[in-house]
C-alpha cells in the first residue's frame, strides 16, 4: 500500500520476480523459479503454521521484526524491538491472532493499551517523545493496518484492487476470478486480525484513538 506520493514497491512482487527468474536464468545459463507457498495468507497464519509443523523447533519469538537499530531502540542497554513501527504492529497483531503472547520487555513501547503514546514505553527509555520520528512511524504504523482492513469497502480503491488482480492473475497464472477470490480472502482474514487486536487493547488505547480519528 503506497503511502502519500510515493511509489508502489514492487520489490517483492510475482511482476519483478519474473523478470529476475527471466533475467537469471540467462545470466547463468540455469532454469529458476521463485515461489510463494504463503502469498496469499496472514502473517499471524503463517505463524501458526510454521508453530504447528515445527513444535519445540526454532522459537520464533527469538527473531526480530522491528527495522530499527540499537541506538534507537535500547532500554538500559539492552536492544529491543520498538514495538509501534508497522513490522510490529504487524507481528504484535499477528501473535494476538494466535493466542500467543511475548514478554513486555521484548518491546520498547510495552503498554498499547494506554491513553497517551508517550506513556506507553518502557520507563527507562529517555525518548519517549509525544512528537518526533518514533510518533511518526508509530501513526504510519497503525495506519498502515487500518487502511488495509478497510481496502475492501473503499470505493476509492476499488480500480486499483481491480489492477492487482489483473497483475496478479497473470503473474502467478490463475485466472481473474480466483486471483480476486483468494485476495479478498486474504484481506478479509486481515480486516478480521486487525480489529481484533484493536480490540482487545480497550477503549483509551491512543491506537484506538487514531484509527478511529479521535485524534
Amino acid at each position: 500500500v503506497p503511502v502519500g506520493q510515493a511509489y508502489e514497491d514492487y520489490r517483492n512482487h510475482p511482476l519483478f520476480t519474473n523478470r529476475m527468474k527471466a533475467f537469471l536464468s540467462v545470466l547463468f545459463d540455469h532454469e529458476i523459479d521463485y515461489v510463494y507457498p504463503r502469498l496469499w495468507h496472514t502473517k499471524a497464519e503463517t505463524l501458526s503454521k510454521f508453530i504447528a509443523k515445527r513444535p519445540g523447533g526454532i522459537n520464533w519469538a527469538q527473531v526480530r521484526s522491528c527495522w530499527q537499530g540499537q541506538r534507537q531502540v535500547s532500554v538500559s542497554g539492552r536492544w529491543r524491538q520498538c514495538g509501534i513501527c508497522a513490522a510490529c504492529m504487524l507481528r504484535r497483531m499477528s501473535v494476538h491472532a494466535i493466542n500467543g503472547t511475548e514478554e513486555k520487555e521484548t518491546y520498547v513501547w510495552e503498554d498499547l493499551k494506554v491513553e497517551k503514546f508517550e506513556n506507553g514505553a518502557a520507563e527507562e527509555f529517555p525518548r519517549a517523545k509525544p512528537q518526533g520520528a518514533l510518533f511518526e512511524y508509530a501513526v504510519g504504523g497503525a495506519l498502515h493496518l487500518d487502511h488495509l482492513a478497510g481496502l475492501l469497502n473503499s470505493e476509492a480503491n476499488r480500480i486499483p484492487l481491480d489492477q492487482q488482480v489483473f497483475q496478479l492473475s497473470r503473474a502467478v497464472g490463475l485466472s481473474e476470478q480466483e486471483t480476486r477470490q483468494k485476495l479478498e480472502r486474504l484481506l478479509t482474514q486481515h480486516k478480521k486480525e486487525w480489529e481484533g487486536f484493536v480490540a482487545s487493547l480497550g477503549t483509551q488505547s491512543f491506537v484506538l484513538q487514531w484509527v478511529s480519528g479521535a485524534s
